[in-house]
């Protein structure tokens, strides 16, 4: 795989990641979750990093967005565990949404869905919304559609890690076969020039 081969892989990478990320911002805005409103802004600068690093060839940035895209990974991992109530965790908890009482989106928002809210119900706190008793007919459940969304960003993410590992490599490995006169490898345009000094006795 040649070095444009690879810095394209990584570009295509970043961009599928700006799209889904996008989207899953979207609807988590809808659904005023906040803590996966604040991960997903950073996860957008980091895949500018990694989408500048790769078309710049700049390795800290690509570096930059190897080691974060190890974090998103884990990041999506616990949401797959919170959703699917893995030990502790509880999806109706308000964990993600810091104290505000709001769900995901989907939980009625879903292809389908029919909710069904209590008749007399009382909120002690005027600001926390309403949730359905049962939500019937959903093609998707809001969990699986959770799930699902997660799933594809750990699948890119390992993607993009993959890309940044190759370009990474193109990278060392030109320093060690072309670094010489105290050049730069990356960008020939700016190699050092030194003057050849002559010693000679006449």
């Amino acid at each position: 795989m040649g070095s444009c081969t690879r810095r394209h892989f990584l570009l295509s990478t970043c961009f599928l990641q700006m799209i889904t990320i996008i989207e899953r911002q979207v609807f988590d805005f809808l659904g005023y979750m906040w803590a996966p409103i604040f991960v997903n802004f950073f996860h957008i600068l980091f895949i500018i990093f990694g989408f500048y690093g790769a078309y710049h060839f700049r390795i800290k940035y690509i570096i930059t967005y190897l080691i974060w895209s190890f974090l998103w990974i884990g990041w999506n991992a616990f949401l797959i565990c919170f959703y699917l109530n893995v030990g502790t965790l509880d999806k109706d908890s308000d964990l993600l949404n810091l104290g505000t009482g709001s769900v995901s989106w989907f939980e009625v928002n879903g292809y389908g869905c029919k909710p069904t809210y209590p008749t007399n119900f009382t909120s002690e706190d005027p600001y926390r919304p309403i949730r359905p008793e049962r939500v019937d007919d959903c093609l998707l459940t809001y969990d699986l559609i959770e799930v699902i969304h997660s799933g594809v960003q750990c699948a890119l993410a390992l993607l993009g890690i993959l890309g940044a590992i190759l370009i990474s490599y193109i990278f060392l490995d030109e320093d060690d076969r072309f670094d010489f006169m105290n050049g730069d490898a990356k960008s020939p345009q700016h190699t050092v020039v030194h003057p050849i000094l002559i010693d000679c006795d006449c």
